[in-house]
């Protein structure tokens, strides 16, 4: 065969190396079985009623969300326990994974509600910067954390198979790939039930929803 026929065959295996390389290279946004699930809670973990949320930093809809479950969970911290798991939509969203890994990190030093609440208070400064990295070191320099060890660990494997177990632990629910998604006692709770005739989620209709849940377990 000639040789410009054995120099197409090169190419075409060039490229298709270089395709496995890039398409592995994004797994660290995917599947790793190493990492254990984050177990961020507050509220009253001895609880029969459990509320688990998994969201993304970035997504708007779950920073819509936010001050809504913030005062739910500050009205009801002596009847249940909440819980915040990480599910970022990479594909949709080109910073959650780097804004999950910030609040993991800011975990490590005991600091994860903390920047859990500045990621979705400052959501619209972060969420499209082409280097979001400043603005988390700045969140973490105003809680007070030890900058070197923020940044070591926000590039760490374990946070990042951290937050790709809470991902596999999602998918494991079959549920569809959407944020927020609240679960209450391992059932997933359907949005519309949270939200008012705008559309809006409110603290009445998750009340409704939580006394009904707190009602059944005798609490």
């Amino acid at each position: 065969m000639s040789k410009g026929f054995w120099a197409i065959i090169a190419v075409i295996v060039v490229v298709f190396a270089g395709l496995i390389f890039f398409n592995n290279k994004d797994k660290d946004k995917g599947s790793s079985p190493s990492g254990q699930v984050s177990s961020h809670v507050e509220g009253n973990t001895a609880s029969k009623v459990k509320l688990v949320e998994y969201g993304d930093f970035q997504c708007p809809v779950c920073g819509g969300y936010y001050p809504i479950v913030k005062q739910v969970v500050e009205k009801y911290k002596d009847k249940i326990s909440f819980q915040f798991a990480n599910l970022p939509l990479s594909q949709v969203h080109q910073n959650a994974f780097a804004g999950a890994r910030a609040a993991e990190a800011a975990s490590k030093q005991n600091k994860y509600w903390e920047m859990h609440d500045l990621l979705y208070q400052n959501q619209s400064t972060w969420s499209e910067s082409k280097n979001p990295s400043n603005y988390f070191n700045q969140y973490a320099s105003q809680l007070g954390l030890n900058s070197a060890q923020f940044q070591k660990d926000f590039s760490s494997a374990a946070v990042n198979d951290t937050i790709n177990a809470d991902i596999n632990a999602f998918k494991k629910t079959g549920a569809a790939m959407a944020t927020p998604a609240f679960f209450l006692n391992g059932k997933q709770l359907q949005l519309q039930t949270l939200l008012d005739s705008n559309n809006t989620p409110t603290v009445d209709n998750f009340s409704k929803v939580l006394d009904e849940a707190l009602a059944k377990a005798g609490q």
